[in-house]
């Protein structure tokens, strides 16, 4: 397949529809001492015996610290109307009220050189990168974050302003709460239930403080939030209940607070004991108005009840899956987005923010035929069309992810990018993935003009 195939009639097809890519600064920038960056919490954790497979770090990745601007150009050569990114916090913000001119021209450059090839900036404040001086008293388990969070958005808004095109608070906070401080899989490493519902609660404050500063500083951008989001499945009938749960706890919790001002009764209930200190004005706050909602879908759950009336997750063996074990099931992103656009009234538009596939990728003779991710990617946009034909308004795709990088615990170990990099030379191949999706979006240029 050398391009991927939309209905003539596609939605997608329509010039205002978004295609992008997207990265983020821990993943591919190393240079993690370099222009007056100082450490994030995964710095520490990577050296934590253990933490990461093959004891991988952030510290080179993918040298787009030098190498910002051939991964510019090989963007916008791409085709892509879009280029998602974050910013490093500490990159910013090395030291608690030291802003670091460096890291501000850093993005300014990689901003500039974007729109000088037609290319609009979709930028995440937070990628999961805090500094560790914020971690050091006590990181998101301290209300006080999320105030500091407040303060380094009004940095960044206020020197870029409506250069931005598009500005996401936070990526993800289901991973970055309940990974990073309830099950410590993620950094900074912290195991305990009230630990993982009381750092999502500061996450999604800090977000609601930084709405009013973000539409102030910059009136023309559109500002909103990302959340990763799997659709449940009852292995069984009797299993419904594990899989509202499962939706409820994964994605809900997170979601209800930003659209509909208050967490969901359920998880409140089953989790009464874990339950944070929410004080008066803190759901006012986080219900602000968004402009969009970014949604990142790999895979979904099918669950059940064991023998102790515990929820768990089912493998589906017969089921195709990728080299990270994430079952294959185009289905359930149209069934997601369609779930999404019954549960919340006034929704606002969303753009798929993430959406790839991690391959045991090879480059022989000078190409990577990754059979498996192109074709992941023509049935999952099948799958978005789909769902808009259902009424759902999306505006946006987003593969994820640009180029291989460090991929978190994972390390180096899992590729998602639909761009090869030899980490030991830091050549960047377009994968056959990539080839596809350069020729649909210049097919689509051609027809569109």
């Amino acid at each position: 397949m050398n391009s991927y195939q939309l209905a003539e009639d596609s939605k997608l097809n329509q010039p205002e529809f978004v295609f992008g890519v997207a990265t983020s600064s821990y993943q591919i920038e190393g240079g993690v001492n370099l222009g007056g960056r100082t450490a994030s919490i995964w710095d520490t954790f990577c050296r934590q015996p253990g933490a990461v497979d093959n004891g991988d770090n952030g510290d080179v990745a993918c040298d787009h610290f030098h190498l910002w601007q051939q991964d510019i150009d090989m963007i916008a050569d791409l085709g892509v109307d879009a280029y998602r990114l974050s910013i490093a916090w500490p990159r910013i913000l090395p030291r608690d009220g030291e802003l670091n001119p460096q890291g501000l021209n850093f993005y300014q450059q990689i901003i500039d050189a974007c729109h000088a090839r037609g290319v609009k900036v979709f930028v995440t404040l937070y990628h999961w990168d805090l500094p560790q001086y914020l971690q050091d008293k006590g990181g998101w388990l301290n209300r006080e974050t999320a105030y500091k969070f407040a303060e380094y958005a009004e940095v960044v808004s206020a020197h870029f302003g409506d250069q931005i095109d598009v500005y996401t608070t936070l990526n993800e906070p289901f991973v970055a709460a309940f990974l990073g401080y309830r099950w410590g899989v993620h950094a900074p490493g912290i195991k305990g239930e009230r630990e993982g519902f009381l750092a999502s609660h500061h996450m999604l404050l800090g977000h609601g403080l930084a709405m009013p500063i973000l539409r102030r500083n910059a009136p023309n951008a559109k500002h909103g939030i990302v959340f990763n989001a799997s659709p449940s499945y009852p292995l069984t009938p009797s299993d419904q209940g594990a899989a509202d749960y499962s939706e409820a706890e994964g994605y809900h919790w997170f979601m209800d607070p930003v659209l509909k001002g208050e967490y969901p009764f359920e998880v409140v209930e089953r989790q009464s004991d874990n339950m944070p200190m929410i004080l008066a004005g803190d759901l006012d706050l986080i219900s602000a108005p968004v402009d969009y909602v970014g949604i990142n879908y790999y895979t979904r759950h099918v669950c059940r009840y064991n023998e102790n009336g515990d929820i768990v997750n089912v493998e589906q063996p017969s089921a195709e899956h990728t080299y990270i074990g994430w079952e294959i099931y185009p289905q359930g992103l149209t069934d997601l987005l369609v779930r999404i656009h019954q549960r919340y009234e006034d929704l606002p538009p969303m753009y798929i923010t993430e959406n790839g596939a991690a391959g045991n990728d090879e480059l022989k003779n000078g190409e990577v035929v990754d059979q498996q991710r192109t074709r992941y990617f023509q049935t999952h946009l099948e799958a978005v069309d789909n769902a808009i034909r259902q009424g759902v308004d999306i505006q946006g795709y987003f593969a994820w992810s640009l180029m291989d990088n460090f991929e978190w615990a994972f390390g180096y170990c899992q590729r998602f990018g639909i761009v090869h990099v030899d980490y030991q030379t830091q050549k960047r191949t377009l994968k056959h993935s990539a080839i596809a999706y350069r020729n649909m979006l210049l097919a689509r240029k051609q027809e569109n003009q």
